[in-house]
């Protein structure tokens, strides 16, 4: 098989090889200026964007604006960055990566877009996501997917599929994404960063998130290094802080304490996860275990019936788009032009409406079941994913929904278990298969414990650091 070239953007330019912290030092040190970053990011982003069809809409000329104004504030002040096209941010149209869509500029920005500009962000633009966020892969009906920067013939992961592909590629450091079912986690997984999904009501929330009988989405970052992670939900919590949740604070590294961590090799959907991928999290294990933590592995504690429920709530989030896009979205919502995945999802949903109050009623309780099992565990190391990245066109919407709908869920067999609970998990690198595609694992926690998951992977980090798309490339 021929290897595909790998692509990224990283030079020798003002934004070098940093993450989000190092560049956010050298801008408060002087030693370069917001325009100079801005410049270089741009410069990037051309060089990359028609290979890996990442970036939804650009602002070029408004963040050379606000660059060189040099009037923010805030931890990563000047730091270039895109925020994904299904959050509103002043100014540029939010359209949900669906081609049902064509918004006008956005009137002000939503609550989670003001806590994360706080923070003294550029924004480049908006970056690309499946429509509304339902695929795991960044992929379309009528134009070129998203491609993965370390090798463009797979998946780049979805929801945050575009976040995630210019920040491997090295356009950006740091990009914002969202996870209603993995969407950070499962686009980190397939280009080897740093994804955590929060705990729900960590941060500000949407106003139509609330009134879901279950919120399952959570906002946060996409990044290269777990300090990013950690730095960004720390200033985070400088603009709002949910009273009823622990703070973080600023983790800045492992601790000594020793946890004690389970370990779930195969899916809830049934089956084993491919051999690459359970390799993966077994070597991972190992580590942990020579690193002084206690890990055992643990039955599933997911019932059976949560891939059901799941699925069938999943599908009642697009039978509202269907229905509903005109009046929640934009009045020139046309659902004629709604891909296959989400006209699949919505009959899905009719056939099955009068099964809505016992899959609410059980996606609720997960919560509760969530809990007991931090009771006696600090952590679960788990896959993301039940198998290795896709090739492109393996979950296209383009696919027949049938054989769509069971080839997703045979992939995507961790990562809902935290939305549904609203409990917190991380997705971290850990290596390489032999077509040069990242393998990742994944960590959860209790309620509010995203501070345990950040130790944990400060640790892995230092013990096994990961390489970039740009020291493999070389």
């Amino acid at each position: 098989m021929v290897q595909r070239p790998c692509i990224h953007a990283f030079c020798d330019d003002a934004l070098g090889d940093c993450d989000a912290v190092g560049l956010a030092e050298r801008l408060r040190l002087g030693e370069v200026c917001a325009a100079e970053v801005t410049e270089a990011a741009i410069a990037r982003a051309l060089k990359v964007e028609p290979s890996i069809n990442a970036v939804e809409f650009e602002c070029y000329r408004r963040a050379r604006q606000q660059s060189a104004a040099g009037n923010t504030s805030g931890f990563f002040a000047g730091v270039p960055t895109f925020v994904k096209d299904n959050t509103d941010v002043r100014g540029l149209p939010t359209n949900h990566g669906s081609a049902a869509l064509d918004t006008p500029p956005a009137r002000r920005s939503d609550p989670f877009a003001r806590q994360f500009l706080a923070q003294g962000f550029i924004v480049l633009g908006k970056s690309t996501l499946p429509e509304f966020g339902l695929n795991a892969t960044t992929e379309f009906v009528h134009r070129e997917p998203t491609r993965n920067p370390w090798n463009p013939g797979y998946s780049a992961g979805a929801s945050s599929g575009g976040a995630a592909a210019l920040v491997a590629a090295g356009v950006v450091p740091l990009a914002h994404g969202n996870d209603g079912g993995g969407s950070i986690r499962i686009p980190a997984a397939c280009c080897g960063l740093v994804g955590l999904k929060a705990s729900r009501g960590r941060h500000r929330e949407k106003p139509h998130t609330r009134a879901l009988a279950v919120n399952l989405i959570n906002e946060g970052v996409l990044t290269r290094s777990v300090r990013d992670t950690a730095r960004f939900h720390a200033e985070a919590e400088k603009y709002y802080c949910n009273p009823r949740l622990p703070r973080i604070g600023l983790v800045q590294g492992p601790v000594r304490r020793r946890r004690k961590i389970g370990l779930l090799l195969d899916p809830v959907t049934g089956g084993r996860s491919d051999p690459r991928t359970r390799a993966a999290v077994e070597e991972t294990a190992k580590r942990l275990v020579g690193l002084g933590h206690r890990v055992e592995e643990i039955p599933m504690p997911v019932p059976p019936s949560f891939v059901e429920d799941f699925g069938l709530y999943w599908s009642m989030l697009a039978f509202m788009f269907e229905r509903a896009g005109h009046r929640v979205i934009d009045p020139g919502f046309e659902p004629d032009l709604l891909d296959g995945l989400t006209r699949g999802l919505s009959d899905q949903f009719k056939r099955n409406f009068y099964k809505a109050p016992g899959f609410i009623y059980r996606l609720r309780r997960s919560h509760r079941d969530y809990a007991r099992v931090f009771i006696t565990l600090d952590a679960v190391l788990s896959p993301v994913l039940t198998h290795t990245t896709p090739r492109l066109g393996h979950i296209s919407p383009q696919v027949p929904f049938e054989e769509l709908f069971e080839r997703l869920i045979n992939y995507v067999g961790f990562t809902p278990w935290a939305n549904a609970s609203g409990g917190p998990a991380i997705s971290l690198p850990a290596g390489f298969t032999e077509n040069r595609l990242p393998l990742s694992v994944q960590l959860f926690a209790g309620h509010g414990q995203e501070k345990t998951l950040l130790e944990l992977a400060f640790e892995l980090e230092a013990s096994q650091p990961w390489p970039g798309i740009q020291d493999i490339a070389h």
